[in-house]
């Protein structure tokens, strides 16, 4: 047995759910209008892994033997958040939408942070996180009020000037909105935003921290640690899973920076799942509609990913995969209701194997499992019997 890493580009969708117009994201699809708007991909390794068969995208070939496996996995549980996305992925599947508040919150939440905090609040409104703080920082580092805020996302955010309100001050508020977010307000994140800067030059820092909201039933990662095995959570992932699930949690501040220490856990010792996010295809480019930022993360990805298959041992597996949706090309800055690409490659993987449309992101959870022999969650449909080129690990597990 040897590892299984699962590197989640975030919100890199490949196409439109039947859904989607349930969200006003019709006519989404991230990979495929990221294509055509930059006059077509350059992405030879993802294309070597059969991106190209799963859709069909400019400037990548569908006419290659895939290295490996590759399909799409449809979102099974309502929403478009990275928190119900990455739960699916590790196969729990979440049977109603977390909370949204378009409007901003009522006031029977605002008074209630006020009085627990101690503290007035700005904003309150539904906006994007660099356009707020620079509509809005310049009254909060004259009034030490913490801008509050929101998305299209089950999410309450708090941003803050770190010289105004110090990080653990501003953790501590966000401890405290966690508590209030509770029972029917239960987002699925309460996130500190700090920034720093001055009046007309305000930018966030990397010391972002999410107060998530844990899956009510174990994950695969839960199951995973409960064997004994190692869980590692690169960039987001602690945030994610509320810390729950894992043996080990790095953060990141970036892609690469993310992409270098799963290399480095791949060179390790550890046995077991190492879990990445990269993040910056989300929070940098895909809501900020950046469309030659997003490209250029996509090819940074790309040239990376010889070093990551190269160093794999005899047995590991790596997975591409994503949560979501962000299309930067929409006038949307907002998560978008998408299939994600499967890409599945590692000695031991038959190439060329088409999986197909799965009807769950948890699929990929219970591939994991089946993986290191566990029965999982009973959520989703094992593809390892299909992609496994060897048949001693092909332990046919019922699934419920």
């Amino acid at each position: 047995m040897g590892r299984f890493v699962v590197l989640v580009l975030d919100s890199v969708g490949i196409g439109e759910l039947p859904d989607a117009a349930d969200y006003g994201d019709q006519g989404c699809d991230t990979l495929k209008n990221l294509a055509e708007a930059v006059g077509g991909l350059d992405l030879p390794n993802l294309e070597a892994l059969g991106l190209g068969k799963i859709e069909s995208l400019k400037g990548i070939s569908a006419d290659v033997k895939a290295r490996g496996a590759y399909g799409k996995m449809a979102e099974k549980a309502p929403g478009k958040d990275s928190i119900t996305g990455h739960w699916e992925l590790m196969g729990y599947v979440a049977r109603q939408a977390q909370p949204t508040y378009p409007h901003g919150f009522p006031e029977r939440i605002v008074s209630r942070l006020r009085r627990e905090t101690g503290r007035h609040f700005l904003g309150n409104v539904a906006a994007s996180g660099t356009e707020i703080i620079a509509r809005l920082g310049e009254e909060h580092v004259r009034t030490g009020s913490p801008i509050l805020y929101t998305s299209a996302d089950s999410v309450m955010q708090i941003a803050a000037h770190e010289e105004v309100i110090p990080l653990p001050e501003l953790y501590r508020i966000c401890e405290i909105a966690r508590r209030v977010m509770a029972g029917a307000d239960a987002v699925g994140r309460i996130i500190a935003r700090p920034f720093l800067g001055r009046p007309g030059n305000f930018r966030r820092t990397a010391n972002r921290k999410d107060f998530s909201l844990p899956a009510p039933r174990d994950t695969v990662l839960d199951l995973l640690v409960q064997s004994g095995l190692d869980v590692l959570g690169i960039g987001k992932i602690e945030d994610l899973f509320a810390g729950r699930g894992l043996t080990r949690a790095v953060h990141t501040r970036s892609n690469l920076e993310g992409l270098e220490n799963t290399l480095s856990a791949i060179h390790s010792d550890a046995r077991g799942l190492i879990f990445t996010n990269l993040v910056d295809f989300d929070m940098v480019w895909g809501h900020r509609n950046d469309v030659q930022g997003y490209y250029q993360g996509l090819k940074e990805v790309d040239a990376f990913l010889p070093r990551l298959m190269d160093s794999l041992k005899p047995g590991d597996v790596l997975a591409l995969t994503a949560d979501h949706g962000c299309d930067p090309t929409t006038p949307s800055t907002d998560h978008s209701r998408e299939y994600v690409p499967i890409l599945v490659c590692g000695n031991q993987v038959r190439p060329g194997v088409n999986l197909g449309v799965r009807q769950s992101f948890a699929d990929l959870g219970a591939t994991v499992a089946q993986y290191f022999g566990s029965c999982g969650t009973r959520e989703g449909k094992s593809f390892w019997s299909e992609i496994s080129s060897r048949q001693d690990f092909n332990i046919q597990i019922k699934q419920e």
